[in-house]
């Protein structure tokens, strides 16, 4: 049986070099964007939380906090996803963008548990909480407005590079406006006379903190355990492969993302009296059908199958190409020249031969005698199922 097994190529290192290197200059001028807005919000909240005595205002800080770490390690992730493949990762660093998103999560997750916990308390010791001032109601509103702006801009940045470590530190900023808003609900109510009301703010942030944390946490969790894509993206990148020429059927179409990126798996069928060039060409082109076609696709790899091997691969079991040579010998009466030249061809549980003698070898009286005696010895053969005697004709 033909198999051969084809990866990307590496006649594009320049130009995913200059991509990597693109992706890395914006994900840092974003990230850093990130982290001087953060600094400036953290450092308002807390002096203006502390002196309106706003503990949602404070929690909101301690998030915003949470952010300026989170962007830590998105820098430090884009500048490892950012190195070309090496001997120890072959397909690249982008599992670092999808550990940081992890990371991200967990931290967010965790930020707020923090939160819930100390709203709870002071929500049962409400009569000894101080009056929220006015100045926290407007600290909030300049946070809510600084926290959309900046969720606006990473994630319009972010979908243009498809980076899901930055789409998820986009959506990051989005829930720390959204907690803002809520904030500044709360901060409303409690200006008006319901004291509990910033208290259940910061439980409502706690709880939305820790939904999106516990949101990004899986995902990520999800490509590290090699989850496939959708149903419909897998039956996309299959008719792209089904279409090619050549190919007579598809099976273990498999898939799995890395960070940004797509690595593909696919066993295709073709014609199994092809020659292993033209086998490679049909995968060639299956390869670069999916690459031009699924953009976000990083990696093929194409298997080449002479028959349907979910159905059994009898052909292992057989003989090797120089056994059933000397066997093949015994079935011809000799040793004929050019013997070394004969194609094998393994179907299932038997072997086709295409015998190729070369001009002169025989005049037509013996070539006759050798194809009965092949054909007397076919019935009983324990492993050639058809051997096909060609005579090579000589140039004139």
């Amino acid at each position: 049986m033909m198999r051969e097994t084809h990866t990307l190529s590496h006649g594009s290192a320049h130009a995913d070099k200059h991509l990597r290197e693109k992706r890395f200059r914006e994900g840092q001028r974003i990230t850093w964007v990130s982290v001087v807005v953060n600094i400036v919000l953290t450092a308002m909240q807390l002096v203006v939380g502390f002196i309106a005595h706003s503990q949602s205002l404070i929690a909101d800080a301690m998030h915003t906090l949470s952010d300026i770490v989170a962007d830590g390690f998105v820098l430090f992730a884009n500048r490892k996803g950012a190195e070309a493949a090496d001997a120890d990762h072959p397909y690249g660093h982008g599992r670092y963008e999808t550990a940081a998103s992890l990371v991200l999560g967990l931290l967010l997750a965790g930020t707020g548990a923090g939160i819930l916990i100390a709203a709870t308390g002071r929500l049962q010791d409400i009569g000894g909480t101080p009056t929220v001032g006015v100045a926290a109601m407007w600290a909030a509103l300049v946070t809510l407005a600084a926290k959309e702006g900046l969720f606006r801009y990473m994630l319009a940045k972010a979908e243009r590079l498809r980076s899901p470590m930055l789409v998820a530190n986009a959506w990051h900023a989005r829930a720390d406006a959204l907690s803002s808003l809520v904030v500044a609900a709360g901060i409303g109510g409690a200006l008006i006379g319901f004291n509990f009301a910033d208290a259940v703010a910061a439980i409502i942030v706690g709880a939305m903190i820790v939904r999106v944390g516990l949101r990004f946490a899986w995902e990520a969790i999800r490509e590290l355990i090699d989850t496939g894509l959708s149903a419909e993206e897998v039956a996309a990148i299959g008719q792209t492969i089904a279409g090619t020429g050549g190919v007579l059927g598809l099976h273990e179409l498999r898939t799995r993302r890395m960070a940004q990126q797509v690595l593909v798996d696919a066993h295709v069928q073709v014609n199994p009296r092809i020659s292993v060039s033209e086998g490679h060409r049909v995968a060639e082109s299956a390869r670069q059908r999916v690459l031009d076609s699924h953009p976000e696709v990083l990696d093929v790899l194409v298997h080449v199958d002479a028959e349907n091997d979910l159905l059994g691969n009898a052909a292992v079991e057989l003989p090797d190409r120089a056994f059933l040579l000397e066997h093949l010998k015994g079935l011809l009466g000799g040793d004929p020249p050019g013997l070394e030249r004969t194609t094998l061809h393994y179907l299932g549980t038997r072997v086709e031969a295409e015998v190729f003698l070369p001009a002169g070898f025989a005049d037509d009286a013996t070539l006759v005698a050798m194809k009965i005696r092949v054909e007397t010895a076919m019935p009983d053969d324990p492993w050639f199922v058809a051997i096909r005697l060609n005579q090579i004709v000589a140039p004139n």
